[in-house]
């Protein structure tokens, strides 16, 4: 299958990009995170995830299409505007990739995101599902968090930035204020 993978960040695109390709899929990375913020933190995870790529051997280099995309005013009212921020963030996330991955001809598409234990799991696969039915391209579902700490540990001999938090300014302010 050709498959578009979204990226949230380059710890993340380790464990499921490899798996991806062990099962003779071919991996398109796709990077739209508006929800990063400040604007700072989101160009360092975008860079740290450049770097990466760059490090990647022939063998198993990813092709990477970045949608530098803030919008940052229609992401905040939508975080605001919700009583659960984080689904309202994967939807707003999966919606652009789905949209991309049938503009482009993808077979699939599938996110990076189901590779952490912090996340939603369940929400993910649920949102993914259904906008992929709303843009006519199949959302390709694989639980990826078995790989977390392997891509963890691989990632910090990369020496490259390591986030602290999962993105968005609510998420920021919470990891900050449990100090």
């Amino acid at each position: 299958m050709n498959i578009l993978l979204h990226v949230c960040c380059g710890q993340c695109l380790i464990y499921p990009y490899q798996t991806l390709l062990k099962e003779d899929h071919k991996v398109t990375g796709f990077f739209f995170n508006p929800n990063i913020h400040p604007y700072t933190e989101h160009k360092m995870r975008m860079d740290a995830l450049r770097g990466y790529v760059e490090s990647i051997t022939k063998d198993e280099a990813i092709k990477m299409i970045y949608k530098d995309d803030q919008r940052l005013k229609e992401f905040l009212r939508g975080a605001v505007d919700t009583e659960d921020r984080c689904s309202f963030c994967y939807e707003f996330r999966l919606n652009e990739t789905a949209k991309t991955a049938k503009l482009e001809n993808f077979d699939m598409f599938t996110t990076t995101l189901l590779g952490s234990p912090h996340q939603k799991h369940d929400v993910i696969k649920e949102v993914g599902e259904r906008v992929g039915k709303k843009h006519g391209v199949s959302f390709y579902y694989e639980d990826f968090r078995p790989g977390f700490n392997n891509a963890r540990s691989v990632w910090r001999e990369t020496k490259l930035y390591r986030q602290k938090y999962c993105g968005c300014i609510f998420s920021e302010m919470e990891r900050y204020n449990k100090q």
